[in-house]
């Protein structure tokens, strides 16, 4: 019986203290030498196989095939276990130590913990609820480490306390406010009450109703003499938690922000409640009053930040990219307002493509974006703007596209009848370059200026692509062709710069949807609803839809979790800094993807 083991590692943290004991006291430790099999098809498996030190090679019976190669932490065959046969060989590549535990403890601790036996469910899906549970503790701490601030809260609406309380409710409805602060004034009676008095009383709409109905108060009353005192307060810089728990224990639903003995804000609970979930509200009420580029700029560049911080919260991945998809689209739809004539506002549309337009884009990459013109438009100066409406979307951090797809790119600006024209082009000619262009305009999404521009067009796209077989073979062609990761170390393909997550994983899961999109006539743009629609139309079995959704999941979470950590926006996922869990859920997702891309061959004939 061994004396150690990590029960930190998923999912054997999810076990009680008795469920461990029964596990070390069961637990043995096996040796095999180079080349010696620990398990052999068709044989009746009796034990869980966990790797101390060593590599295990997964292969066929004939050993003209690999499936996996297993190290430090990975675990086998639990399928074995569950099925009553092993399926493959296991070969020891190197002396290799394991622990062993007997398939019977195994089997009874399946049946006894729920999370256990969820992790070694076939579902992708219910194996990643473990990961994301692991989270929440981390949640609560992001949130208990908030401070208040200026951005937090918005400014204080401060009357003399010899405003009527007619003025005080024409005020506060024009303002929009609820509430408002009275200054007292010094020889207040009230101020003598308190040792270290702020000269601040409280209206709100709820005091000036009672005072009006309930104690028949004229409507020239001085509202300092209603007014509420002391005022509930909390100061700039103090956690926002204490705040939260102030308010909760006296009932109140805001609460004054100060700075020494000056009121700097006010601050609501549907704020702070706001505040926990994310920082969103902030960032696009900046947005929305921004009326220069700089102030723009200085709006956008924060957007890193909230990402990092609703990462940080363990916010699912799912709803950042459509959080941070709003947020781009209130700031490119800015810049178009303070760039473009607004005179030529509604005589023009300007939409965003590739990620950006599925909503899949978290952190700032290329600009990939065109313009669409009314027809008989005569717009000289276009290009001039569009120039200008470039450089201005770089100085708000989104890099331009090396492959000029923007819209100071003449052949990315047209008229509506020209854009139809190109798509029919577009969709007959077999080159890459074509198929690339139609891949990306099949995701274009309008943005800003008449965005009623786009829906012919994409209606013309819908008529010539919908079950176009031929012209689909060669659309989705290149979903196929890229390579996957697989076969090598922990079953995933690696060297020192890791593996391009968007090439072997991404993009022929993002690609193939879009083409049965196409094909099936269907109109969502991103790739998750897309999936819910071929999942509707009975065109994706369920399993196939929910692993695929899983799966593009954990790889959109694993890149940006390592693009956050790494200060960088390429696709490359190290290897090195996943634990073993997410080893084996990157493992899974993978095959996966090579599952949806022998469906694609099959489906569209292709052939290499």
């Amino acid at each position: 019986m061994p004396d150690k083991f990590n029960f930190s590692l998923p999912p054997f943290d999810c076990l009680d203290t008795e469920q461990k004991n029964t596990l070390l006291g069961n637990m043995d430790i096996a040796y095999f030498r180079d080349n010696q099999y620990l398990l052999k098809a068709g044989d009746k498996s009796q034990h869980l196989h966990i790797i101390i030190k060593g590599i295990v090679e997964e292969r066929s019976r004939c050993g003209n095939e690999i499936f996996a190669h297993y190290t430090n932490d990975d675990l086998f065959d639990v399928r074995a276990l569950l099925d009553d046969a092993v399926r493959h060989d296991y070969v020891a590549l190197e002396d290799t130590l394991v622990h062993l535990v007997p398939r019977s403890v195994f089997i009874d601790l399946y049946n006894q913990n729920g999370q256990f036996a969820a992790y070694f469910d076939k579902s992708l899906a219910r194996r990643q609820e473990l990961l994301d549970a692991a989270q929440k503790q981390q949640s609560l701490a992001e949130f208990i480490l908030t401070k208040v601030d200026s951005n937090l809260c918005h400014p204080p609406l401060i009357f003399a306390p010899d405003v009527s309380l007619h003025e005080a409710t024409i005020r506060l409805k024009e303002s929009g406010c609820d509430a408002a602060l009275v200054r007292l004034n010094n020889n207040d009676s009230r101020l003598n009450t308190d040792t270290q008095p702020l000269p601040f009383a409280i209206i709100t709409r709820t005091n000036m109703l009672h005072a009006v109905i309930l104690d028949k108060r004229s409507s020239d009353t001085p509202i300092g003499t209603i007014a509420s005192y002391p005022v509930l307060h909390v100061g700039q810089g103090e956690f926002l938690f204490n705040a939260l728990i102030k308010m909760t224990r006296h009932r109140y639903k805001r609460v004054m922000v100060t700075d020494g003995k000056e009121a700097v804000g006010m601050l609501d609970m549907t704020q702070i409640l706001s505040a926990f979930s994310t920082h969103s509200h902030v960032l696009t009420l900046s947005i929305a009053r921004a009326s220069t580029i700089d102030e723009l700029a200085a709006t956008s560049m924060r957007q890193r930040h909230l990402v990092d911080g609703l990462f940080s919260n363990g916010i699912h991945i799912r709803f950042i990219m459509e959080l941070m998809s709003a947020v781009n689209e209130q700031i490119i739809e800015k810049a178009f307002e303070l760039i473009v004539p607004p005179v030529m506002h509604n005589k023009c549309c300007l939409i965003v493509l590739g990620s950006e337009g599925r909503g899949e884009q978290i952190l700032k990459t290329d600009q990939d974006n065109a313009l669409i013109l009314q027809d008989e438009l005569n717009w000289p100066e276009s290009g001039q703007v569009m120039d200008s409406l470039t450089h201005t979307l770089n100085q708000l951090g989104y890099p331009l596209c090396p492959g000029k797809v923007m819209v100071n790119n003449p052949a990315w600006v047209k008229n509506q009848t020209s854009w139809r024209d190109t798509l029919s082009r577009w969709a007959k000619a077999p080159s890459g370059e074509d198929i690339m262009n139609l891949a990306i305009f099949t995701d274009a999404q309008a943005v800003a200026g008449n965005q009623q521009l786009l829906t012919p067009i994409r209606q013309h796209l819908k008529q010539i692509m919908q079950n176009n077989m031929l012209a689909l073979m060669d659309f989705t062609r290149p979903a196929v062709q890229f390579s996957l990761p697989l076969t090598l170390l922990g079953n995933v393909k690696y060297d020192k710069r890791g593996i391009d997550i968007k090439a072997g994983g991404i993009f022929p899961v993002v690609h193939g949807i879009r083409a049965l999109t196409l094909e099936y006539g269907l109109g969502a743009n991103n790739t998750f609803k897309r999936i819910e629609q071929l999942l509707d139309k009975k065109i994706l079995e369920p399993d196939s839809a929910e692993n695929l959704t899983e799966a593009l999941k954990l790889m959109f979470k694993l890149r940006l979790r390592q693009q956050l950590d790494k200060q960088h926006t390429h696709n490359n996922i190290v290897l090195d800094d996943l634990d073993r869990a997410e080893r084996d859920l990157l493992r899974h997702s993978l095959h996966v993807v090579k599952k949806f891309k022998q469906f694609l061959s099959f489906h569209y004939q292709i052939r290499d």
